[in-house]
Formats: C-alpha cells, sequence, structure tokens
C-alpha cells in the first residue's frame, strides 16, 4: 500500500508541476515578451483564470504528502523551515500582484506589481528546483529522522550542507530555464501578435539551454546520488522514464519548428512528467535519502502512515481527486482559446 501512495504523491506533484509550472514560467518571462500594459494584459490573462485552480494541486499534493507518510512531512517542514518561509511569501506576493495591479490607474504601480510578479515567479522556479535538488542529494538526517540546513553554508556537498550549494544551484537553473520555456510555450498558445512571436523566439532559445542543462544534470545526478543507477542497472524497465523526458524535448523542438502551439506545449508537458517520474523511479524506495548515513535515510516503510489508514484513505482520495479534476477539465474548456484584451477591469 505505502508504494501506491508513494506514486500516488508523485503523480500529484508532477501535475502541480505541469499545471502551475507553466503560469510561473509566464510569471518570469512577462517583463521579456510583453513590452507596454496592452502586452503584458495579454501574458497575465493567459493564466488569470486558472492560475488559483493551478495551486490546488499543491494543496492536495501537501495534504495527500501529510496523511501517507507523516514522517516525511515533519521532517522535512522542520528542517525546510526558512525556504518553505520563502515560498510561501514568494506564493503571497505572487497573488497579490495579479490582482492588486489593476486597482490604480498610475503607472508607477502598475510596473512595481509587474516587476514584483516577474521577481516572485522568476525565484519560486528556482527554489522548487533546489528543494527537488535536495531530496535528490540528501539532507543531514540524524537518528531520529530530523535535520536542519542553513540557506547556504560553504555551498559545498559534504556533512555540512546548506539548502543551497552548487549542485542545488544547478538542479534550480534547469528547473527555472524548464519552467520559463514551458511558461513560454503558453503564452505563444493563448496570444496573438507580437506577444506570441517573441515568445516562440524565447522558448527555441531556451530549448538548447535545457539540452544542455539536461545532459550535464543526469551525469552529476548518477555521480551524487548511487541510488538512481543502482535502480537503473536492477529495473532495466525504468529507462522508460528517461525516455519519455527524452521525447517530449525532441517533440518540443520539432514542433516549434512546424509552428505547432498545442504540441510543443504538450511536449514541455511530457518533458516535465518523464524527467520528475524519472527521479521518482531513481530514489525508490527513498523518500529522503540521509547525507549522514544511509541507514538514517526515510524510505517508504520508515515513514508511511498506519496501513489501515492508508486503505480508508485511498477511497476517500478518488472522490477527492475526481472533483479536483473534474473542476480542472471544466476551468480549462472554459477559458479555451486565444486570450481577449479589453474585457476586464482588474487587469486578467
Amino acid at each position: 500500500m505505502q508504494t501506491v501512495w508513494f506514486y500516488l504523491v508523485a503523480i500529484m506533484i508532477a501535475m502541480y508541476v505541469v499545471l502551475d509550472g507553466f503560469d510561473l514560467g509566464a510569471g518570469a518571462i512577462h517583463l521579456l515578451v510583453a513590452r507596454d500594459e496592452r502586452e503584458r494584459q495579454q501574458v497575465i490573462r493567459s493564466i488569470g483564470p486558472v492560475w488559483d485552480g493551478n495551486e490546488v494541486w499543491l494543496l492536495a499534493a501537501g495534504g495527500t504528502l501529510y496523511f501517507a507518510f507523516p514522517a516525511l512531512y515533519a521532517s522535512s517542514f522542520s528542517g525546510f523551515y526558512l525556504p518553505l518561509m520563502i515560498v510561501l511569501w514568494l506564493l503571497i506576493l505572487r497573488g497579490a500582484a495579479v490582482e492588486f495591479r489593476g486597482h490604480v490607474a498610475s503607472a508607477v504601480w502598475v510596473n512595481f506589481w509587474d516587476i514584483v510578479f516577474a521577481g516572485a515567479s522568476f525565484l519560486l522556479a528556482g527554489f522548487y528546483g533546489a528543494a527537488l535538488g535536495n531530496v535528490v542529494r540528501g539532507v543531514p538526517l540524524n537518528q531520529q529522522g530530523y535535520f536542519f540546513e542553513a540557506l547556504w553554508t560553504n555551498f559545498r556537498l559534504g556533512p555540512n550542507t546548506g539548502v543551497l550549494d552548487w549542485y542545488t544551484i544547478i538542479v534550480g537553473v534547469t528547473a527555472l530555464a524548464t519552467l520559463m520555456l514551458h511558461g513560454a510555450l503558453w503564452v505563444a498558445l493563448k496570444t496573438e501578435g507580437p506577444v506570441r512571436d517573441r515568445s516562440r523566439r524565447l522558448a527555441r532559445g531556451l530549448w538548447w539551454a535545457i539540452l544542455a542543462l539536461t545532459i550535464v544534470l543526469t551525469g552529476i545526478t548518477f555521480i551524487i546520488q548511487p541510488e538512481v543507477p543502482t535502480n537503473l542497472s536492477t529495473r532495466p524497465w525504468g529507462y522508460l522514464f528517461p525516455a519519455v523526458a527524452l521525447a517530449g524535448l525532441g517533440g518540443m523542438a520539432w514542433f516549434l519548428r512546424k509552428q505547432d502551439e498545442i504540441k510543443s506545449f504538450l511536449a514541455s508537458c511530457t518533458y516535465i512528467v518523464g524527467m520528475l517520474t524519472s527521479v521518482v523511479f531513481g530514489l525508490y524506495p527513498l523518500v529522503l535519502p540521509a547525507s549522514t548515513n544511509p541507514a538514517y535515510s526515510l524510505t517508504i516503510d520508515n515513514a508511511k502512515a498506519d496501513d489501515y489508514g492508508l486503505r480508508v484513505g485511498l477511497a476517500w482520495w478518488i472522490i477527492g481527486m475526481v472533483l479536483v479534476t473534474g473542476y480542472t477539465i471544466y476551468v480549462y474548456r472554459s477559458f479555451a482559446g486565444k486570450v481577449k484584451i479589453g474585457d476586464s477591469e482588474k487587469g486578467y
């Protein structure tokens, strides 16, 4: 049962990254692809109807993690207290920027909140990547399953790591570039005119950066976390997940060349899902590796909730996911098509 919940949590996190990832990316690039107020409204309106609904998946994933693996939840939320507070403030600032920018008819006011929106989106994408890097690299867990990490120490790997070191920064940069590309493809899908054209050009440039970063990061990860190559060598069918990521990466290049916006975006979704599932497969059965002593690592067995609770919870999880999935499909179908400017007084 714990294996089922391990993959359910992974699926929900992947859904969150795919959905909220494009509006994070759109926020990070909107000052690059939009040159005036009308164009910025195009970018914001492309995500305005869906961005808060996308974050439902973050709440659902966090709640599922708390229910299924309480030891992991307790350890992570205590050890990553400072970074989580930073993430919380960045989420608040993103929401405030989208809502507040249209409340005062002043160029200074609007430009200030546009900068806040772009900066918060930019930093969030990087922090999410750094968080993933910490999970892959491992954290200094003690025998009781707890740890503390400063935001940074000496940026080196070892027993005294911080949240930020050279490896987690590389993961953060890769995540940032990936979500910026994901956002650019979404904006190109939802807009017309100069904004769409600039988004396409930005996506083509970012694709090359992601290709290089994917190669470098994969090689480094195989060295830093030996569990990943071990799992692949003992379960060769797991190469399916990196193959999905490569198919998505190749698909993006092909469909960008063909100027097929919807297929380019779907290829980006495929790449993200392939990369995340590759990480999940590579770490299994670990949920939080220990950099101090492998025996202290949290696994699906020592971090899980009671078996009876997991069985009962599965029924309620299915009901909840049916509702969330139905709502998500309804919202996206309701706001399908290119965005229109001029029919909203709130800026989106």
